[in-house]
């Protein structure tokens, strides 16, 4: 990182990665640890958290993971004190991350909620119990053996 500021902190999205080990770079437990991160998520659930000065730096790559541009986010200190009562980086990543791991699974639950209430009323396709077969182009017709 060449830019320091020491009223900012800074979070990767990797930070928070559950396919990362702590060796290649995740900074948070297992348990607040999100599958697939991405700048806007993170930047989500900070927004979530109660965090509102943050300022998002999408075309950025981490030195250790220099051939992924995933992005990163600045927080300030001063609206980390104010809004969470620390400006400590391992109690703000554990915040976001639970907060950020609740919602994964509130949305996952409401996907296999919808898929088991079944289709809609109005969706006439979905509740056909005929598949739609679609033509694969003009059809052959079968040779006709020549009768003598």
């Amino acid at each position: 990182m060449t830019d320091h500021n020491p009223d900012r902190i800074v979070l990767w999205p990797g930070y928070f990665n559950a396919k990362l080990s702590r060796k290649q770079g995740r900074r948070v437990p297992k348990e607040s640890a999100v599958s697939d991160p991405t700048l806007d998520t993170l930047a989500l659930a900070a927004r979530n958290v109660g965090l509102s000065k943050m300022k998002r730096e999408a075309d950025t790559q981490h030195p250790k993971r220099a051939s992924q541009k995933e992005g990163r986010l600045w927080l300030s200190k001063k609206d980390l004190q104010a809004t969470l009562g620390t400006t400590s980086k391992e109690v703000v990543m554990q915040t976001i991350g639970s907060k950020w791991r609740g919602q994964q699974r509130e949305l996952k639950e409401q996907e296999i909620a919808a898929k088991q209430a079944g289709p809609k009323t109005g969706d006439k396709q979905a509740r056909s119990q005929r598949k739609q077969v679609k033509s694969k182009g003009p059809r052959r017709q079968k040779k006709k053996k020549w009768k003598l």
